[in-house]
Order: structure tokens, then sequence, then C-alpha cells
């Protein structure tokens, strides 16, 4: 019996059982991986959400935000995400995550705008 599979690199390719197993497994993984992901993704968009309410700051500068907690207080940004949608919600915030938290978003208020023109600052406007 011939078994065969179809990948975007390669269009159709002839594989041995041994092959198809081998290609089966690896797509259970991935799938196992998507799973665990998407709720992962979801908290972490909410916090994002969070960060953009309570500093105005773009959803880009706010998962840098996120980024700099998770980073700075060694916990996976989906658990640090985590951590502040609870907060959000009224529940108490690990205090290493809340000080990081405090300085990240301190550190973007005191960064200078990005200028959105692209004259030099000293030519005349016209």
């Amino acid at each position: 019996m011939a078994f065969f599979a179809i990948f975007p690199s390669r269009p159709l390719e002839l594989l041995s059982v041994t092959d198809l197993a081998r290609a089966h497994e690896r797509l259970n993984v991935e799938v196992e991986d998507l799973r665990r992901a998407v709720p992962s993704r979801a908290v972490i968009d909410q916090a994002i959400g969070v960060v953009i309410a309570i500093s105005q700051l773009s959803a880009e500068e706010s998962f840098g935000v996120l980024r700099e907690v998770s980073q700075r207080s060694n916990v996976k940004i989906r658990e640090a995400s985590a951590h502040l949608v609870a907060f959000a919600r009224g529940e108490a915030m690990p205090e290493a995550e809340r000080a990081e938290l405090d300085r990240a978003l301190a550190r973007c208020a005191a960064a200078p705008e990005p200028r959105t023109d692209r004259r030099r600052p000293d030519s005349p406007a016209g």
C-alpha cells in the first residue's frame, strides 16, 4: 500500500509507513502545542488590553511592557499576563511583578515620543 503526503514545500511525496507514522506524530505534537498556545495568547491579549487601558500605550508598546515584566521578574509571559488580568479584576498581583510593571510603565512614560513627521527639528514648517 502506498501513502502520499502533501506538504506546502513538497506538493506530492510518497511516504513509507514509517514516514507516515513520523509525520502523524509530528502533527499530533503540533496540534497539542497549538491547543496550549491559543488560551495563552488570549490571556496575553487581555493583558495587553489592560496595559493599554492604564497607560494609553500602543498594543506593541504594551506587549513590550509585558515582555519586560516577564523577563525582569523571571516568569513566563503567559503567567505574568494572567496575574495582570487577575489584578485588573481586583485580585492580588505578586509584588515583584507589580514592581516591575510600575517600573516598565514609568520607563515608557519617560521615553520621548517618536516623531511622526520626517522634517528636521530645525527646519521651518511649511
